[in-house]
C-alpha cells in the first residue's frame, strides 16, 4: 500500500482506544463534582471530528451539549459557559492560536478545559486543566480524535446512567484498529482508481447525513480544499433538496458518504435522485466493509471513523497522481494573518 505503515497506524489507534478508562474516569469525576454542560470548542476542521460524538450526546443524553467555534466564542461569549462546564479542545499541533485564546476565555469563566492533543509538550496540552495526548499526525488524526471523542461521550453517558451496555461497546471498539487496517486494504484498489479518475476534476459536491455528514465537511474543507486546492460544495443530505440538486448536470461530480446510523435514509434519497442525472456519482459506503465482529449498533457509531480511514487512502493516491504533496500550502504562514 502506498505510503502506509500498518504498525505505526495501529499504534495510534490502539493508543486512542487505550484512553477509554481514563476518559471514563474523567467524565465520572467531572459529573460527580457537579458538571452540568459540555462544550466542544475546537478550532477548524478538527472540531468536525468531535461532532458525531456531540450529536450522539444531543440525541441520547439529557446533558446540554454546545458546539462553538473557538474564534467566535471569545467575541460572543455564552450564557451557558461557566464553572460547571467542561470545554473540550482537540488539536494535532497543540499550538492553534484561536484554540489557545478560547481556552483562556473558557478558563476565565471558570470552565474546566479538557485538551486532546498529539503531544503533551505543547501549549494547548500544558494550558488545559486535564490533558490527554496520543501521538498522531494528519494521516492518522481523524480516526484518533473520532475514537477519543466517542469514548468521552460514552463515558459521560455511563456516568449519568444513560447507557446500559458501555462495557460491551468499548469491548467491540478494542477490535476497531485492526478492522480499520482491513478496510484500508480493501479500499486500496478503488482509492487508486478513483484518484486517477478525478485527478483533473476541480469541482465536487460532497454530501452525507448523521455522522457521515461531519466527515463530508471535514474531507471537503480540510483535505480537498486545504491540501489539494480543489473546490468542494459540502452539503447535508437533507439540504441537498433545498437548492443543491439544481446544480446537477450529467458531468457534475457528486460524492456521497453513506454511513449506517439512523440518518442513512437521507443519503439513500440523494443516491436515488443523483443517479437519474449525473454519470459522475461516487458513493463510499461503510456497508461495503466487513468490520467482522462489530454489532450493528457499533457499526453505526464508528461509520464516520471508517470513512475517515478509507478516505485517507484516496488522499494519498490523489497526492501522487496530482503531483501535489498534501503538506503544501499557498498562503498559510503562522502569524501572517
Amino acid at each position: 500500500m502506498l505510503k502506509f505503515d500498518p504498525e505505526a497506524y495501529l499504534a495510534v489507534q490502539r493508543g486512542a482506544v487505550a484512553l477509554a478508562p481514563a476518559l471514563r474516569d474523567t467524565a465520572r469525576s467531572w459529573f460527580d463534582a457537579g458538571g452540568r454542560n459540555l462544550f466542544f470548542m475546537g478550532a477548524g476542521g478538527v472540531n468536525f471530528l468531535m461532532l458525531p460524538a456531540a450529536r450522539l450526546l444531543q440525541t441520547r443524553s439529557s446533558l446540554p451539549v454546545h458546539i462553538e467555534m473557538s474564534a467566535e466564542i471569545v467575541h460572543s461569549g455564552s450564557a451557558h459557559l461557566g464553572p460547571q462546564s467542561l470545554a473540550v479542545f482537540p488539536s494535532v499541533s497543540g499550538t492553534t492560536h484561536e484554540a489557545l485564546a478560547a481556552i483562556r476565555f473558557a478558563q476565565s469563566r471558570g470552565a474546566t478545559v479538557l485538551g486532546l492533543t498529539a503531544d503533551p509538550a505543547t501549549p494547548i496540552a500544558e494550558l488545559a486543566d486535564i490533558s490527554f495526548s496520543n501521538r498522531c499526525a494528519d494521516p492518522t488524526s481523524s480516526e484518533n480524535f473520532g475514537l477519543q471523542s466517542l469514548l468521552l461521550a460514552l463515558g459521560i453517558m455511563d456516568a449519568r446512567g444513560e447507557i446500559d451496555d458501555y462495557e460491551a461497546v468499548v469491548a467491540e471498539l478494542a477490535f476497531l484498529p485492526e478492522l480499520l487496517v482491513d478496510a484500508k486494504r480493501a479500499f486500496e484498489p478503488r482509492a487508486e482508481a478513483l484518484a486517477a479518475e478525478i485527478a483533473d476534476e476541480q469541482h465536487h459536491i460532497i454530501t452525507g447525513a448523521g455522522g457521515s455528514w461531519y466527515e463530508a465537511m471535514y474531507y471537503g474543507m480540510c483535505i480537498l480544499e486545504e491540501m489539494q486546492w480543489i473546490w468542494t460544495r459540502p452539503v447535508h443530505a437533507s439540504d441537498f433538496f433545498h437548492g443543491t440538486l439544481e446544480l446537477l448536470e450529467a458531468d457534475t461530480s457528486v460524492f456521497i458518504l453513506a454511513g449506517e446510523d439512523e440518518q442513512r435514509p437521507l443519503t439513500d434519497r440523494v443516491t436515488r435522485f443523483a443517479r437519474t442525472v449525473t454519470r459522475k456519482l461516487r458513493i463510499i459506503d461503510t456497508r461495503d466493509f466487513a468490520l467482522s465482529g462489530l454489532s450493528d449498533r457499533v457499526r453505526a457509531l464508528v461509520s464516520p471513523i471508517v470513512l475517515a480511514a478509507v478516505l485517507e487512502r484516496l488522499s494519498t493516491h490523489l497526492e501522487r497522481v496530482r503531483d501535489h504533496d498534501l503538506t503544501i500550502r499557498r498562503y498559510y504562514k503562522k502569524g501572517d494573518f
